[in-house]
């Protein structure tokens, strides 16, 4: 038996022998880590059974991701996991920039009203995990189709034409199941592509991080704090200053590429780099320490047959910029709703194709923006070194140069300009809400726009009636009018224009606009939003 490699922070799904047994599931997901619980979450509200077998019994140790995007936390929302979310999470929308002992400059990350979520919370993975997991337990006590299965390890798997057999072990012993579809969640490392021998392809970064979560009680506002060149003795190339919940402060210090690993983890070593970083005389207690080299990589393809890939078993990005957690968040909410309707017979399946083109296209962006970051924190030539401390005292005085800054372009969802399941854009209208694009939040007369979005197509008429339109798929109607056109929903979704009609998909991104549409321009963008065009 595979035994656990790693202490929990919390334990939630300890070993049930009665579960472990074998049987066929529409769906398999392995790896019970936040993409995995958040594909099964949206699965099984949509009445898809979701069965996510995992080979430890709860969540590991170590803030590791910490920051999580609007766009996650709308995510999470859905899934019914947002709200203690926030709550519990450190809410930021301020970043300062400084380069040696100087302030260059700072920037607000949402700047306008009318959001229902912030711009970022800080937030160790232990506890994001967790909000998901309590969602996901309440769905199973409503009846909703889901289950998770500790220290269940998927051992092999072979696919044929209609299924999906795994070989799992337990501590009780092996056993098999069949699965119509898997989606293999399972990390960087996914023992999953190496059992199906798919290559990971990509850039190795020579540069090491060293990462120390400590516990005080500081006078820092709840700001990011990012150092070029600090005015440290020992020099590092860059430090990055967060607080997340609980007193516990996260320090980044990026080492460079030739050290002695073993001797920047010793704690004397790393109290001596924190000594001098914090004001003098700061109490503080070691939480968590660790050294990383990152890399950017992505599978040549995110679909094979009817094995899946998401999250970091996909992609893999440098930890600037928060792209990993977060982008994983938005290829379950991007895989969730096409799985469902595939299952169904609602759609082809062809349209699971989709996931790979748009989810590919969006690693692409993330791996192009965290490449170009690391470039820019280290040069790598001297000639490289000028132009990026030129900039640097630019902005300090010149706000043209301040976008050239790169400490790590924030997360931010991708829009799928061109792609394929893009309907007809039939308005004039703000660029932002364009075939394509995610929808911004906007405030109503009641709330806010996105919560009254669910998991499944909506045709969204603003001043104008959403029209009714016959389809066997699960389609909902939302007309606001008068009190509901607020400002900001105003000038985010209408723009000059009188009225606007908005044809939104499952995950909220939107599929086609319209001044005016009958029923057949409608289903004819559903064809297209479902693979069938």
């Amino acid at each position: 038996m595979v035994g656990a490699t790693y202490a929990l922070a919390h334990e939630l799904y300890p070993f049930n022998p009665v579960t472990a047994r074998a049987g066929h599931h529409p769906v398999v997901i392995i790896g019970g880590g936040p993409v995995g619980v958040a594909t099964g979450l949206d699965l099984a509200q949509k009445g898809t059974p979701a069965l996510i077998l995992d080979d430890h019994e709860g969540v590991g140790q170590g803030s590791r991701a910490i920051c999580f995007a609007k766009r996650t936390l709308e995510i999470a929302d859905r899934l019914g996991a947002g709200a203690g979310m926030v709550d519990k999470g450190v809410v930021w929308n301020l970043g300062r920039v400084f380069h040696g002992d100087g302030e260059v400059f700072n920037f607000n990350l949402l700047p306008e009203d009318g959001h229902k979520n912030p711009a970022f919370i800080n937030l160790q993975q232990p506890y994001f995990e967790k909000f998901l997991i309590d969602a996901l337990r309440r769905a199973e006590n409503d009846g909703k189709p889901i289950e998770i299965r500790g220290r269940n390890v998927v051992t092999g798997l072979t696919q044929d034409g209609d299924k999906v057999t795994l070989d799992i072990d337990t501590p009780d012993g092996p056993y098999q199941l069949n699965a119509d579809y898997v989606i293999a969640c399972d990390g960087a490392r996914s023992p999953t592509r190496e059992m199906l021998g798919l290559s990971f392809d990509g850039r190795v970064f020579e540069d090491n991080f060293l990462i120390a979560d400590v516990r005080m009680t500081a006078d820092f506002p709840t700001e990011r704090w990012f150092w070029f060149e600090p005015p440290l003795a020992e020099a590092p190339q860059s430090a990055l200053l967060h607080k997340q919940p609980d007193d516990v402060w996260r320090i980044d210090f990026q080492l460079g590429w030739d050290i002695d690993r073993k001797a920047e983890l010793e704690e004397g070593r790393i109290r001596q780099r924190i000594d001098e970083f914090l004001p003098k005389g700061t109490e503080y207690e070691l939480v968590w320490t660790s050294i990383y080299t990152f890399q950017c990589r992505r599978m040549e393809r995110f679909r094979h047959g009817r094995v899946l890939f998401a999250g970091d078993s996909a992609h893999q990005v440098s930890p600037f910029g928060a792209r990993g957690a977060n982008s994983g968040m938005q290829d379950a909410d991007n895989l969730a709703w096409k799985l469902d309707l595939v299952l169904k017979g609602l759609a082809p399946e062809a349209l699971l194709d989709s996931y790979h083109e748009e989810r590919a296209y969006a690693a692409d962006e993330n791996i192009l923006n965290s490449t170009r970051a690391t470039d820019f924190l280290t040069p790598k030539s001297e000639m490289s070194k000028i132009f990026r401390n030129a900039v640097l005292t630019l902005a300090k005085d010149h706000a043209f140069a301040r976008p050239m800054v790169n400490s790590g372009r924030l997360s931010v969802p991708c829009t799928y300009d061109g792609l394929y399941l893009n309907g007809p854009d039939g308005l004039d209208a703000p660029a932002r809400t364009r075939p394509g694009s995610p929808c911004p939040d906007a405030p109503m007369a009641d709330g806010f726009l996105l919560d009254r979005l669910p998991g499944r197509f909506t045709l969204l008429g603003l001043g104008i009636k959403a029209p009714e339109v016959a389809t066997d798929l699960p389609i909902g109607t939302l007309t606001l009018m008068d009190d509901d056109l607020t400002d900001e929903l105003r000038s985010r979704y209408m723009g000059e224009a009188a009225q606007a009609l908005y044809l939104i998909r499952p995950d909220q991104h939107v599929v086609a606009r319209w001044a005016v549409a009958d029923e057949a321009a409608v289903q004819a963008a559903l064809k297209i939003a479902t693979g069938q065009i």
